[in-house]
């Protein structure tokens, strides 16, 4: 007979504790305790488990000296879909866990059934435990790439019965729509609690490394937008993907947060249409309006998100104040940085907007915090408040200090050379950046800049 005991987690964190506390140590969350019935005991191995280690005759692992161990390259599985295969490193790694995690209605269950639907002459399991058969099968129906015949759709919660059809079927790739609908019959607590969801996470790491087949979860977030459960639960697997944006825009973009098997730095950017997420192999021309005539308040500036180049639009609106307090307004960027910003301006350059409202947007529906777009943003509230347009074919890349200084950014070769690609006619960045910078093998002109004066000088006379 198999004991159970009492024990107190955090919902929050997963901090577990004999007692109720009201503030958990761990993340400092007030009223987060819950108790939770624990079962344990001899648990009964599973049917993916091979004969020997059903017998208990498993070898133990032996140290190894570091010179002597053999590395082998990694398989990967590479699917039609380009973008996913740059945010996973190049491809799916056989044996991987892999963690993907987003708002509601974002797209992350139609982004895991193309995924299942997409890659031909591979063994797929997608399991849902949210979703009946026939919503599955409707939303196929309505996806481009359904082109795969060995696509195996199970509803179903127990894990139990889950590995059942693990045996049967032996997929190639197991699909987990969501982790929080799973439990387990080693623990007695409701489904979504910290320890089934850490149990059901665990079950699924030995059953990845041991079979060498790569599984995929989908888990829920929390209202400030991190992954519910507890925080080991990102720590167990081996990458952690995060599905991005705005519902009332087209865009998202899937995002490295942790990578055992490559950059934590790379994202894939698609579009949301009726038939499904599209791949966006170019955004930079996308989330540049295409304008015939040059308007005031608009600068291209050459940003990274990760490690991939992008030209983004950054639009500014300066004017009067109709009430007693300024207004600071900004959609995609930090706001407090636009304060700075704007206070850099007032007191190094004299510029008087203490009494004006400035409205900012970042076109697209991205949100920016890479600080070399600081310059563009100078740049696009200087003209708008000026009133005078800024040249079409000119981009900019730089990050401004207190002192008004423009100080260097990293990868500019990157910046400058997708400036080139889209066929900008200059980019205006740090003059510290031109250190070892081979400027002649760029068609492009490159305008460097000490301060904010220079810039002024160079585009407004």
């Amino acid at each position: 007979m198999a004991k159970s005991k009492s024990t107190y987690f955090c919902q929050g964190c997963g901090y577990e504790s004999a007692k109720w506390l009201g503030q958990c140590p761990s993340c400092k969350q007030w009223n987060t305790f819950v108790e939770e019935v624990v079962e344990k005991g001899s648990s009964k191995v599973p049917e993916w488990r091979s004969t020997a280690v059903q017998q208990g005759t498993k070898r133990a692992n032996k140290a190894a000296i570091i010179h002597e161990i053999v590395y082998q390259d990694e398989q990967r599985l590479a699917t039609p879909d380009k973008e996913f295969n740059r945010v996973l490193g190049g491809g799916i790694v056989p044996g991987s866990l892999v963690l993907i995690g987003g708002e509601p209605g974002i797209g992350k269950s139609t982004l895991m059934l193309q995924l299942a639907l997409g890659i031909p002459k591979v063994k797929t399991l997608y399991i849902s435990g949210e979703e009946s058969e026939q919503q599955i099968k409707m939303r196929a129906e309505r996806l481009v790439q359904s082109s795969n015949a060995n696509c195996y759709i199970l509803t179903e919660t127990s894990t139990q019965n889950i590995f059942k059809q693990i045996e049967a079927i032996q997929p190639d790739i197991v699909v987990i729509d969501s982790i929080q609908t799973l439990h387990s019959s080693q623990i007695e607590s409701a489904p979504g609690s910290v320890s089934q969801v850490r149990e059901c996470t665990a079950e699924l790491l030995r059953f990845a490394k041991e079979t060498s087949t790569p599984v995929f979860i989908v888990g829920h977030i929390t209202k400030d937008g991190s992954i519910a459960g507890p925080k080991v639960l990102e720590h167990m697997v081996d990458t952690v993907l995060q599905f991005e944006g705005d519902r009332h825009h087209v865009y998202r973009i899937l995002r490295s947060v942790k990578n055992r098997f490559g950059s934590s730095s790379e994202l894939g950017i698609y579009e949301m249409q009726g038939s499904g997420l599209r791949e966006v192999s170019n955004p930079s021309e996308i989330m540049l309006s295409q304008r015939e005539a040059p308007v005031s308040g608009v600068a291209i500036a050459a940003m990274l998100e990760g490690v991939r180049p992008l030209m983004i639009e950054v639009q500014a609106l300066v004017g009067n104040s109709a009430f007693g307090t300024p207004q600071r307004t900004s959609t995609g960027f930090d706001t407090k940085r636009l304060s700075m910003l704007l206070a850099v301006l007032e007191k190094r350059f004299g510029f008087r907007l203490s009494a004006q409202d400035v409205f900012l947007n970042i076109a697209g529906g991205l949100r920016v915090e890479d600080p070399a777009i600081d310059l563009a943003v100078i740049a696009a509230v200087i003209s708008s408040q000026q009133d005078i347009p800024l040249p079409n074919q000119f981009t900019f890349a730089g990050e401004v200090g207190l002192s008004g200084e423009i100080r260097a950014v990293n990868r500019i070769e990157q910046r400058i050379a997708e400036a080139e690609k889209l066929g900008f006619e200059g980019i205006f960045i740090s003059k510290y950046n031109t250190k070892g910078l081979d400027a002649k093998k760029y068609d492009i002109a490159i305008r460097p800049l000490a301060t904010l004066e220079d810039l002024f000088r160079a585009l407004f006379g």
